[in-house]
């Protein structure tokens, strides 16, 4: 499981703001294949987490994945049948903000058919639409 932050500069930030589109971490950095979002979302911890496992469980623990999002943002919420004001609710979990063009998940070491489908399997867990990116210097007779 994703661990929390080991440390914040505030404990309750504010919400932020939607960019238009992802400034860094908008190009394969590591792999070979990977998954772009298309769409601004906040991801949470828990989504991130399935999206791992759904990726390894594929791949049979064959090759080597990269999480290129880590849920550094806290969330807060007041808890049910409270009334409005007395102040923001406790945080209740962590979220990755993220934008249109950023990468990610990252995987390598396995061809592009099981690639594909992990990828495919992994997108289905989260919240927003995604698309299948290979490296332009890939060559399907080297790898695997």
């Amino acid at each position: 499981m994703l661990q929390q932050p080991r440390r914040l500069r505030y404990r309750k930030p504010s919400d932020g703001r939607v960019r238009q589109y992802s400034k860094r971490g908008n190009k394969l950095a590591f792999g070979s294949f990977g998954i772009k979002a298309l769409d601004s979302k906040w991801i949470t911890a828990h989504q991130i987490e399935a999206a791992r496992v759904a990726v390894t469980r594929y791949m049979q623990r064959e090759g080597q994945v990269w999480i290129r999002i880590f849920p550094h943002k806290p969330i807060t919420r007041k808890p049910a049948d409270v009334r409005m004001g007395k102040g923001k609710g406790d945080v209740a979990g962590y979220v990755a903000p993220v934008f249109p063009g950023r990468m990610l998940i990252e995987i390598d070491g396995v061809s592009l058919e099981i690639a594909r489908e992990a990828l495919r399997l992994a997108a289905q867990k989260l919240p927003i639409p995604t698309k299948f990116v290979v490296r332009h210097d890939y060559d399907p007779t080297q790898n695997v």
